[in-house]
């Protein structure tokens, strides 16, 4: 993990996507990102983990470690996979406070909007939405 910023790390995400001007070598950045993703142990792929309101199926967990909220996410699918691995990028390792004020308006900005589907997207939110209730729960 890096110290930069969650701007920062938002900033250097921009950067990849406006240097990867084709949709088909973005989709390949984001499974790669996705095939770097931690291992997730099968423990942790539980029903209660599960994601509700996502096509594929995606475990997400989260808890404190010291003052930074920790992130932990698996998918079955290669692109959900790699918009996991987007999302931790930004919000895993970051105090709450840290986390609510990073707006998640960059996956707009990214364009993944429009190149999603509608079921890919609002899992995507869903997603975004777990992580600020995690961040919101766990506020000093």
């Amino acid at each position: 993990m890096s110290d930069m910023t969650a701007a920062e790390t938002i900033e250097e995400l921009k950067d990849a996507f406006l240097f990867l001007e084709e949709w088909t070598d973005r989709y390949g950045y984001l499974i790669d990102l996705g095939k770097k993703l931690p291992e997730f142990p099968p423990e942790l792929q539980v029903d209660e983990n599960l994601m509700q309101g996502c096509q594929s199926q995606v475990w997400l967990v989260s808890h404190m470690e010291g003052d930074k909220l920790r992130f932990k996410a698996a998918s079955d699918a290669m692109i959900v996979s790699g918009l996991i691995a987007l999302i931790l990028k930004v919000y895993d390792n970051r105090t709450p406070e840290e986390i609510l004020a990073t707006d998640p308006a960059f996956l707009d900005e990214l364009g993944l909007q429009k190149h999603l589907s509608p079921s890919r997207s609002n899992g995507l939110h869903s997603m975004v939405k777990h992580v600020m209730a995690a961040a919101t729960r766990n506020k000093s």
